[in-house]
């Protein structure tokens, strides 16, 4: 059984998917366990243990009954602890993320923790940290 992990509803699944596909195997070491590039349904694992999923947007509007997609970037916030803050927050950049926060110190919310926040492609936020 899989740990509770993130389910994103995502607007433009080949957008999200290709940005995911290649920055979850450098940033936690993930592999592609279900779904492709074409969706409407992929999710990754780290050692056979789900990681993420996404799920286009639209389908589960409509298999909820609402009249508009989700939106993701109002409902959650991916955290990804990293080696290297500033190598992953480039890394994200690289693959069409927008830097939100850049990567900085933040004694004040614990001890040696560096954190960058980016914006992935549809508007998710994610938190790159380090401690």
């Amino acid at each position: 059984m899989d740990a509770l992990h993130p389910r994103l509803l995502v607007a433009d699944f080949a957008t999200a998917y290709a940005f995911y596909a290649a920055v979850l195997p450098e940033l936690a070491g993930a592999e592609l366990a279900a779904g492709g590039p074409s969706g409407p349904y992929a999710s990754w694992d780290v050692d056979g243990q789900g990681l993420l999923s996404m799920f286009d947007a639209k389908l589960m509007a409509a298999a909820v009954g609402v009249d508009a997609p989700a939106r993701p970037e109002n409902a959650v916030m991916l955290v990804c602890r990293v080696a290297d803050v500033d190598a992953g927050a480039k890394t994200c950049v690289e693959h069409g993320a927008s830097v939100v926060a850049s990567p900085t110190d933040r004694p004040q919310w614990g001890p040696n923790l560096r954190t960058a926040h980016l914006r992935a492609p549809g508007g998710v936020l994610i938190e790159l940290q380090s401690y």
